[in-house]
């Protein structure tokens, strides 16, 4: 038999397994929204010695990869596909094409599933947000437990409270009180911890997969107060210093190649020199906080490290620790906030860290969450096997990616993975095993593939060829040699650049990635032509029916019965692009979305009661004013106006399943709107 890299790479998996003693447990755990330098073994300040334990008693990746945003990555870490070939190219949204479904197709298995074939356990903790099918009367065909998993305790939609989380759920039950003293990142540790010690007495000698998906520390944010008390003063310096400070020490951890310089702080931020001490205080205490929740889940890995120790099954169980996407800009600057009288880390705050702390959490790269530059799509990849590995506290460098972890499942719990399912072709798997990396073997030449909102990129052993958003042109680095991507070598290499792009543009043919982000991209005679739109209460817009808002000055009138309250007016879009006209805290504002970042204009003091008329204009050059009764009560100045038509349509009295504002989906108008008008165009 000729022996050919993949038979060699075969046989040298099969051999590890075997090496130990039976099949092993398999723990993955994700955070949401954590930046590539935060945790202490990745060469931040913030304390997470669980995790370090696990670095220091196993291996840390140091280029490995995620794809950018948290639905993409959960689908693609699930499949071991790309995710736009498991139905999920961009949010919980359907855009109307294959890639784009927003749901979790049937042309794909879930790791549970696989792993449940080869006699494994399977439980679920945490954040899930693989469907569009969020209700509880709705259908569950895509929820945890109907996907694979044996237990299940967590949220099926997206981010929200750490106190009160939104579509909390108990196996197939939506939950509606919550236990006393409940914080989230708690229950899922503490729901993990169960569920290793029930499956210890119940299923002695049978191996077990648990997938425990933080929301920490994605906004809003949340943290106890004996947590956020150890990091007050810690970044009273500023996000200068704190980058300066990461980077010195990955250095010289072996993390970051000296030759990679750190990238420039982000032209959109302040020098920290420069920030007004009010907003100093401010912006350090949200940094605080935000520390605060990692480590609270740092906490409870210990003791879900503890648990398996103490259950005799430490050793033989792989634990996998990694991230969804880099750190988080939503927010802008300063980070948003939900309403002027909240309570840092409580659960009247709704707040982000903002750009200029994301920007030190993604150390020493460039871009964030959404973009497919360093920034948006390295991760800390952890993994401990003390029995299935000789590596102790060691570094490995060679690239990998999420479709990558479904392939190592398969080959370490001697599962099949199938070709077909209830008559139904089954994607091939399109990862590698990453066992020949544990025992620092290549894992062989390869491109892996990137797209999200129209950010494209592929690397190819050292060379990356990425470009940001739709029309911008392609630029090459050599991330050998500069992984922080500043010097640009598409001009001197056109050749390797045109190579490069062929492969990604096979890739899209090939991976339901085509149409790319058919999100508002429909030319203008694709939508209403209409300029005024007389609505009523409950009206919905959607597809060729919605105003053509792209590039035009809106005008909202809405007349008010007696007895309003807080809700939205009018939405249109969600949570990547829009604008919603909402009554907050008694006040009137217009929240307005261009590609995710939020700015919103709230009116001074409180409308007066009865029967009411209100205004919002909404300028092409950004200029926002509010009116109520005549007069103006609010102004602002936001982006611009819209720079495309919102997928998720237009809503009256309510914005749909999609936020485009800080207020919980659907955030119904509680009062009767006896008309409300918007036009487009010129001021009539």
């Amino acid at each position: 038999m000729k022996l050919t890299a993949a038979v060699l790479a075969a046989f040298f998996c099969t051999a590890l397994v075997e090496a130990a003693a039976t099949r092993p447990n398999i723990v993955l755990i994700m955070v949401d929204d954590m930046g590539y330098s935060d945790i202490g073994c990745y060469g931040g300040e913030v304390q997470t010695p669980n995790i370090d334990a696990l670095a220091a008693g196993g291996l840390r990746f140091t280029q490995f990869y995620n794809t950018g945003r948290c639905c993409p990555t959960r689908a693609s870490l699930l499949t071991g596909l790309y995710p736009h070939q498991a139905g999920m190219g961009w949010m919980t949204t359907d855009l109307g094409h294959d890639g784009y479904r927003g749901d979790l197709n049937s042309s794909c298995r879930t790791i549970a599933e696989v792993l449940r074939t080869a006699g494994y356990s399977t439980y679920m903790a945490g954040k899930w947000h693989v469907t569009k099918h969020k209700g509880p009367d709705g259908p569950k065909h895509n929820w945890p437990r109907q996907r694979g998993f044996d237990r299940f305790f967590g949220t099926i939609s997206g981010a929200g409270s750490f106190y009160t989380p939104s579509s909390l759920t108990l196996e197939n039950t939506q939950l509606k009180e919550y236990p006393e003293d409940f914080f989230y990142s708690d229950a899922i540790n503490d729901t993990t911890v169960k569920y290793i010690e029930e499956h210890s007495r119940e299923n002695t000698g049978k191996p077990f997969f648990c997938y425990v998906a933080h929301t920490a520390p994605h906004w809003p944010l949340h943290a106890l107060e004996e947590d956020i008390d150890k990091y007050r003063k810690r970044y009273l310096g500023g996000w200068d210093a704190l980058r300066a400070e990461r980077y010195a020490r990955m250095v010289s951890m072996g993390l970051v190649d000296k030759r990679w310089k750190l990238s420039s702080r982000d032209k959109a931020a302040p020098a920290w020199e420069d920030v007004p001490a009010e907003r100093k205080a401010d912006m350090a205490l949200r940094m605080a906080i935000y520390a605060a929740q990692i480590d609270r889940v740092d906490q409870g890995i210990g003791r879900i490290t503890a648990s398996l120790k103490r259950t005799g099954q430490l050793d033989n169980t792989i634990i996998f620790f990694l991230a969804d996407n880099g750190g988080c800009a939503e927010g802008g600057i300063w980070g948003f906030e939900r309403k002027k009288n909240a309570v840092p880390g409580k659960d009247s705050s709704f707040a982000s860290y903002g750009l200029s702390w994301a920007n030190a959490s993604n150390t020493p790269f460039r871009e964030y969450k959404h973009w497919v530059h360093e920034g948006g799509i390295s991760t800390p990849l952890v993994v401990h096997w003390p029995a299935g590995m000789k590596a102790r506290g060691e570094l490995r460098s060679e690239p990998g990616h999420l479709i990558d972890i479904m392939a190592t499942c398969v080959a370490v719990s001697g599962a099949k993975y199938p070709a077909a399912h209830e008559g139904r072709k089954i994607k091939p798997l399109e990862g590698v095993s990453l066992l020949p990396a544990f025992a620092g073997r290549a894992l062989g030449n390869r491109a892996v593939f990137w797209e999200h909102e129209a950010n494209r990129a592929v690397r190819e052993g050292d060379w990356k060829l990425v470009s940001k958003g739709r029309g911008s042109p392609w630029e090459l680095y050599n991330i050998a040699e500069d992984r922080t991507e500043l010097s640009n070598l598409s001009a001197r290499k056109p050749e390797l650049a045109a190579r490069l792009g062929k492969l990604w543009q096979a890739y899209a043919e090939r991976a339901n990635v085509l149409p790319v982000y058919p999100r508002g991209t429909g030319k203008p005679k694709s939508y209403s032509r209409k300029q005024v739109f007389e609505l009523k209460d409950g009206a919905a817009l959607e597809g060729p029916a919605s105003p053509n808002v792209k590039g035009k000055r809106l005008q909202i009138n809405a007349s008010l019965a007696a007895g309003h309250g807080d809700g939205v007016l009018i939405g249109h879009g969600g949570t990547a692009d829009g604008y919603a006209l909402f009554v907050t805290g008694g006040r009137l504002a217009l929240a307005v979305r261009r590609d995710g970042k939020l700015q919103t204009v709230t009116a001074e003091g409180k409308l007066p009661g009865g029967d009411l008329e209100v205004e919002a204009v909404l300028a092409k050059n950004g200029k926002v004013t509010l009116r109520a009764a005549g007069k103006v009560v609010g102004e602002g100045k936001v982006s611009g106006s819209m720079q495309r038509v919102p997928i998720e349509g237009l809503h009256v009295g309510n914005d749909g399943d999609a936020a485009v504002g800080q207020y919980k989906a659907p955030g119904k108008f509680p009062g009767s709107i006896k008309k409300l008008t918007l036009r487009l165009g010129k001021a009539r």
